[in-house]
């Protein structure tokens, strides 16, 4: 990822969303050109020269100062995450020749710590959304219609940042879609700032870039947010509507690794759902059915509650 590029973008996008009166200044009820704040409002704002804080937004400059980028995430009102951003952003690690990423796996005791629990979906992803590892369970909510084994092999292993954008039966996982794409492309946004040398993650960004408008669109509005927990909204092919609590577990041995688990309430509809398809998948043999057979209609009745809309926190 070209960083000095992406500092400019960033930085152009936050000026878009703000208007004069947002930030105390008037406006003098002009109707301006392009919208939100002009580059000379910002620096007036940030304490800096315009000249200075051009050079920034052009990506001349990659020596700001703590105090800049603290003065500029002020008046850009950013949140905890897109300051952290801006700082990775204006503090790319020095350019270096790097070797073609070799493929990753999940620990073998991290396959047997997720095999171990038949009640709770859970997922191993690396740094980049690929799937490493995942129970029965996980398989079944998120990606029945694959080859359970698929994990296994790097040539053919899921993505689910390309699930969500190309997999139309992952598309039609989520109730809000288009609120699970931007967050998921927010959080994407936070890891490619924080590894601008990461080959693999910058081609499978340019691959979705061209291959998904809909990321392309997204993208180019540069949201950043992390998401380790938060509430999933779900309408699973086969028990209906569920309402999940999600957390990422960042592994602590130095791979990047990470498990994702899902949960309910305990007598919840969805934790009903949940055990419905626990049973369904117990003992499951081979590649998933390419369709399969929907619960009854009882069941899937007593299933689904999960309205509502997707809560990120």
């Amino acid at each position: 990822m070209d960083t000095p590029t992406a500092l400019g973008e960033f930085l152009r996008t936050r000026r878009a969303q703000l208007q004069p009166e947002d930030v105390g200044l008037p406006s003098h009820g002009t109707r301006r050109r392009v919208p939100g704040l002009r580059r000379e409002e910002l620096a007036l704002l940030a304490g800096v020269s315009i000249t200075y804080y051009t050079h920034l937004e052009q990506g001349q400059s990659t020596n700001a100062s703590d105090s800049v980028l603290d003065a500029l995430a002020r008046a850009l009102n950013l949140t905890p995450d897109e300051h952290a951003h801006l700082l990775n952003l204006a503090r790319p690690p020095r350019a270096k020749r790097t070797p073609s990423p070799r493929p990753e796996y999940a620990r073998e005791t991290t396959k047997r710590l997720i095999g171990a629990m038949p009640q709770v979906p859970a997922v191993v992803l690396d740094g980049r959304n690929n799937v490493l590892a995942w129970n029965p369970l996980g398989h079944a909510l998120l990606a029945g219609h694959l080859d359970p084994t698929s994990p296994d092999e790097p040539a053919v292993r899921p993505n689910l940042t390309r699930m969500l954008f190309l997999d139309p039966h992952t598309r039609e996982l989520y109730t809000d879609w288009r609120n699970e794409a931007r967050v998921a492309l927010a959080a994407l946004r936070l890891v490619a700032g924080r590894n601008p040398e990461d080959r693999a993650l910058a081609e499978l960004i340019g691959s979705l870039m061209l291959q998904s408008p809909d990321f392309a669109t997204l993208w180019s509005k540069h949201p950043v947010r992390d998401c380790t927990v938060g509430t999933k909204e779900l309408h699973h092919p086969v028990v209906g509507p569920l309402t999940l609590d999600f957390e990422n577990l960042h592994l602590t041995d130095g791979t990047n690794h990470r498990m994702l688990l899902y949960t309910a309430p305990a007598g919840s509809p969805s934790d009903a759902a949940l055990r419905m398809l626990a049973s369904l998948t117990a003992g499951a043999q081979g590649p998933a059915q390419e369709n399969p057979k929907p619960a009854s209609a009882d069941a899937d009745a007593d299933a689904g509650s999960g309205s509502g809309s997707e809560r990120q926190r």
